[in-house]
């Protein structure tokens, strides 16, 4: 079976909007953990994927969601 792609999405998003906005992202398909964070990044948001074509949906998902700024994806290896 083969191995699922692991991503971290980095996220700025709307001032004050923090919490709302990571209950959105815990609703997106693949999204595992979205957790608010202090520092340059308000979100991050783990992603598990069956393919490079599922996660890339995911992450335009997240990019969609109304009060999200900008967006940084990390892929994980190993």
């Amino acid at each position: 079976m083969p191995e699922k792609v692991v991503a971290y999405v980095l996220l700025n998003v709307s001032g004050g909007r923090e919490y709302e906005i990571a209950e959105e992202i815990k609703k997106v398909n693949g999204v595992t953990e979205a957790i608010v964070v202090y520092g340059e990044y308000d979100i991050v948001a783990r992603i598990e994927a069956d393919s490079m074509v599922m996660l890339d949906k995911a992450v335009s998902t997240l990019r969609r969601i109304e009060g999200v700024l900008r967006s940084i994806t990390l892929l994980g290896l190993g």
